[in-house]
């Protein structure tokens, strides 16, 4: 109800129009229960219409945005979600084996491409290629002369078996897969090929463990007699031009060994190092490059004592071993070059399973592999990020072997003939763990943990470094090097406009330094890198002195300026001084970098960025440096307009009334008008640092785009935002790549919205603390 309801009352009211002491005459309104907007003049109410429209409108923008951004944020969410769900591995039917081929205990299995054909090996060197579903037939045969006493599988991406019979002849296999397309219907023919012709590698005697590696021209096998003697046999396969015959020429060469009992032996694909495991948990690592002189190169306890090896399998690329023991756990090692430039075994990682291990089957093309134990369950690892994926009993009780299809997407479990099951494995993003995006990370080849990003690389088994970190420095590198530029000359030249500078010339500044802001970045950036890097680093002297000559020069100036005749000064009106320091700022400027090359040849021997890195300080031509002033061009407009405004804005009767208490105009400025603005100059920073962490151009075109973890000014680095933009245009849609430019993404959004959020509740404590002055 209206508070003057049920009475009349007279009352005057000035029109808007009207200001204080206008002439116009007042009006005078009857005021009733409810004010009726009919009893208003047409102007008022036109205004009052506007005004509702426009208030809707704003109302309806504002709630765009907060919907807009809340999608932005469901979307990067919903494309970055898929990377932290759990893996899952689905258990299948029992493959059929009915071939009367198969007469032993199968030991080897494996899958097409497609996980459509699998291939079974028995013991007697006997195979089968069956169609998974329903085990139907496809190609059946025999490898070797006769019967076979020995069947070893290589690494897997190479698809190479080797059988050994009773008198110690190797025979080497490699099963291929042919895709055709008949009646746009796809067809998989599998194929067992000699890739040595059929020649027979004859070795010492009968064979109790086996190994080979093979490339296009040559081959070697380890053979193992007695579990303590060790054959190295080389092959070397010639093709004539001229009939497409195939020669081989063989060379038995004995592996010195000293240790107990063999218990596995496995070479690597490229035929350079072999692994040698005895019954007393050692592994020895030969250096097998010079095939006529194998050479010990370290050996060492793999296991904790009273544990004892089971099994040793490569990962993919063949450069970690994995060793799996007998109290269930799995280690990995790989070869580390010590301080004298030699090579030594080291534990890089551990993990732990339940029972202990019978069998190890690596990925074809991913640092991924599954772990089969005695207790009949199947565990699935990511070596790079340390991760247990997922854990599953298995149905089949005599479960023997295990191996993975090419694209990790099924994999294959060999026991009985009535207990080969093919699982489908959904395992898209294993890479990815808050270790391998956040922590130090020992990748293979390196000496020690470290935080790289190297998403994509030549080879097929390349092990992926998704390390978020540099690029997370490298994005508060730049950030910290453009404020520490931008904001004490932004603040300072706000404070001074607003409150020392003459108004006439305030008129030029202010708009001149916000159009400023209008300038591209991707021109900044070309500047930057084309023109501004080649001028610091021949002029490196010159610009690091130009930090000390300027503000001497400025101090001079203003010191023989106070010294000049009183009529000199006075013909100068107050505030338009700063105008007079231009000329000495571009002299400054000049002599500095005139005697930039004297510097450099009396100090530095005539090259400083050289002799930085003589002295440990690499110098990059595009570096932090370039890149700070480059960026704080960009963020100064920013930061200069809001706080100019903050600082304009404080009421003049809180300056005049501390000069009229005797307070100089300084003091003013610092216990005064500061304060007041306080809240307006915050924001301004916090905005022009949200501007500085997601540039993108400038820090693309004017740094390294190196993605190095190092506070030197005169290195680059790599930011988040330009990584984003330099590798999602190349990443493969839907990818562990793809997804993690995303996640990406996502952090810097999260960033964004927390710095804001922080400075917004900042910024209202501030104005609650100084709204009373």
């Amino acid at each position: 109800m209206h508070p003057l309801a049920g009475d009349a009352v007279f009352f005057r009211r000035r029109h808007p129009d009207q200001r204080r002491n206008s002439p116009h005459k007042r009006q005078t309104h009857f005021v009733t229960d409810k004010p009726n907007i009919y009893e208003f003049g047409r102007k008022e109410r036109w205004r009052l219409l506007k005004d509702k429209l426009v208030g809707r409108m704003m109302a309806i923008g504002g709630i765009s945005v907060i919907i807009a951004i809340l999608l932005i944020f469901v979307y990067l969410l919903y494309v970055v979600l898929p990377l932290f769900l759990k893996p899952s591995v689905r258990a299948g039917e029992p493959l059929p084996v009915t071939d009367a081929v198969l007469s032993a205990p199968l030991v080897v299995g494996a899958l097409d491409e497609y996980a459509e054909t699998a291939l079974l090996v028995d013991a007697a060197g006997n195979y089968v290629f069956s169609r998974v579903g329903n085990g139907e037939t496809v190609v059946a045969g025999h490898m070797g002369d006769g019967p076979a006493a020995l069947v070893e599988i290589s690494e897997p991406d190479s698809r190479v078996l080797a059988v050994a019979d009773a008198e110690g002849r190797v025979f080497v296999y490699r099963h291929d897969y042919t895709v055709s397309f008949p009646n746009n219907v796809r067809e998989v023919t599998p194929t067992m090929t000699e890739p040595l012709g059929d020649v027979a590698l004859e070795t010492a005697g009968p064979v109790s463990h086996l190994a080979v590696g093979l490339n296009e021209d040559e081959a070697s096998v380890i053979a193992v007699h007695d579990a303590r003697t060790i054959e190295l046999v080389h092959a070397i396969k010639e093709v004539s031009f001229l009939d497409d015959s195939v020669t081989v020429e063989t060379e038995v060469i004995p592996v010195p060994y000293a240790g107990g009992t063999i218990v596995d032996v496995e070479v690597d694909i490229d035929q350079r190092e072999l692994y040698v495991a005895d019954d007393a948990g050692r592994v020895y690592f030969y250096d097998i490059q010079r095939k006529a002189s194998p050479t010990l190169v370290d050996t060492v306890d793999a296991v904790a004592d009273g544990a004892r090896i089971t099994r040793i399998r490569f990962l993919s690329g063949g450069i970690s071993l994995l060793v799996g023991d007998s109290r269930g756990g799995v280690a990995q090692w790989f070869p580390v070059r010590d301080n004298e430039n030699n090579y030594q075994l080291a534990r890089v990682r551990t993990f732990k399973t339940d029972a202990p291990v019978i069998d190890i089957a690596p990925e074809y093309y991913r640092k991924g592999f599954a772990v089969l134990g005695a207790d009949n369950r199947l565990t699935l690892f990511h070596a790079t990020a340390q991760r247990r994926l997922v854990s599953r009993a298995l149905k089949a009780a005599d479960t023997n072997a295990i191996a993975f299809a090419p694209r990790a997407d099924a994999l294959i479990t060999i026991g009985s003939q009535d207990a080969v099951r093919v699982l489908a494995v959904h395992n898209e993003h294993p890479e990815v763990s808050w270790h391998s995006l956040w922590q130090k990370v020992w990748y293979e080849s390196r000496s020690q943990p470290e935080y790289i990003w190297q998403s994509s690389s030549a080879s097929s088994d390349f092990e992926p470094k998704f390390s978020l970190t540099p690029l997370t420095f490298g994005t508060l590198k730049a950030s910290f090097y453009a404020m520490l530029f931008a904001v004490p000359l932004a603040i300072f030249g706000a404070v001074y406009t607003a409150y020392f500078m003459d108004r006439r010339m305030r008129q030029v500044v202010k708009p001149s330094i916000e159009v400023m802001e209008a300038m591209p970045t991707v021109i900044l950036g070309f500047l930057a890198g084309l023109w501004l890097a080649p001028l610091i680093e021949h002029h490196l002297p010159g610009v690091l002195a130009l930090a000390l000559i300027l503000p001497g020069s400025v101090v001079l100036a203003s010191f023989l300026w106070s010294r000049a005749p009183a009529a000199m000064r006075h013909r100068v009106p107050a505030g338009l001084e700063a105008a007079l320091l231009l000329p000495v700022v571009a002299l400054a400027i000049a002599l500095a970098l005139t005697i930039s090359y004297p510097l450099e040849r009396m100090l530095f021997d005539g090259d400083m960025p050289g002799w930085l890195t003589e002295h440990g300080i690499d110098y990059d031509q595009r570096n932090s440096l370039v890149v700070g002033l480059a960026m704080g061009f960009a963020v100064i407009p920013t930061i200069f307009s809001i706080s100019e405004d903050a600082v304009f804005s404080v009421p003049r009767h809180l300056t005049t009334g501390s000069l009229a208490l005797g307070a100089t105009p300084w003091q003013t400025v610092v216990r005064v008008v500061l304060l007041t603005a306080s809240p307006g100059i915050f924001s301004a920073v916090m905005i022009g640092l949200g501007r500085a962490v997601g540039e993108t151009m400038i820090v693309l075109m004017a740094t390294g785009n190196t993605p190095i973890m190092d506070a030197n000014i005169f290195q680059g680095f790599r930011a988040l935002s330009a990584n984003i933009a330099v590798e999602m245009p190349e990443s493969e849609v839907a990818s562990t790549h793809y997804r993690i430019l995303f996640l990406a993404a996502l952090v810097l959004f999260m960033v964004t919205f927390v710095v804001n959020t922080a400075a917004e509740l900042v910024r209202q404590s501030l104005r609650k603390r100084y709204s009373s002055l």
